[in-house]
């Protein structure tokens, strides 16, 4: 996946959305990153109309200002949980402050965190979608691979970032998410995350 990786600056200082973005998290002084479904599959040149930001710290300065030059009006904020999203161009965008999750044995709902880049990405259901792509700053355009995401996609595994017993333990639909995945992209699930999902 050499190509798609060095087009990555030049993907975000060309998409007309990205460079919104981009430039009002440049002003702001806010640093924003491309995360998940959306990095994956622009690496495997696969079309995507969800895009996630990821912001350090609360990014609800940075979409309010984003809908002030649009004026967009349908802006929706979820600040218990630290996100917002909304949706122009045919595409629809959620921004989350970065944060970091912990989960209790009475409740599936995560108590959540501010937390850094790293504690954002570990958190992540599986390595293909555990990757960023830093939008603004002198090193734009870097791709953030902390999970070997990017050697599991070229060998098309799925994988969770961290122990899959803890991860499909506090939140279950993972499972299903994994045999999705499977599913859509022809991956095949990692025999220890497939062997965990058998027995829960």
């Amino acid at each position: 996946y050499k190509r798609q990786v060095m087009n990555f600056k030049k993907h975000i200082e060309t998409d007309k959305n990205l460079k919104l973005i981009r430039r009002y998290s440049s002003k702001l002084g806010i640093k924003s990153f491309l995360v998940g479904g959306y990095v994956r599959d622009l690496i495997l040149n696969r079309s995507c109309k969800d895009i996630d930001i990821m912001t350090i710290g609360e990014p609800y300065k940075l979409i309010k200002s984003i809908s002030e030059e649009k004026g967009f009006s349908d802006v929706k904020v979820f600040k218990t949980f630290g996100t917002a999203s909304i949706s122009f161009n045919s595409f629809n965008y959620e921004f989350v402050g970065a944060r970091k999750e912990s989960y209790s044995e009475s409740s599936r709902n995560p108590k959540i965190k501010k937390g850094t880049l790293y504690d954002d990405l570990s958190r992540r259901d599986f390595t293909i979608n555990a990757l960023a792509i830093r939008l603004n700053g002198k090193e734009k355009g870097e791709l953030i691979d902390n999970h070997n995401g990017l050697n599991d996609l070229s060998n098309n595994i799925l994988k969770t970032p961290k122990d899959p017993i803890k991860t499909f333990h506090d939140d279950p639909l993972r499972m299903l998410r994994a045999i999705r995945f499977s599913s859509q992209l022809n991956f095949e699930i990692d025999k220890n995350d497939f062997e965990c999902i058998k027995e829960e």
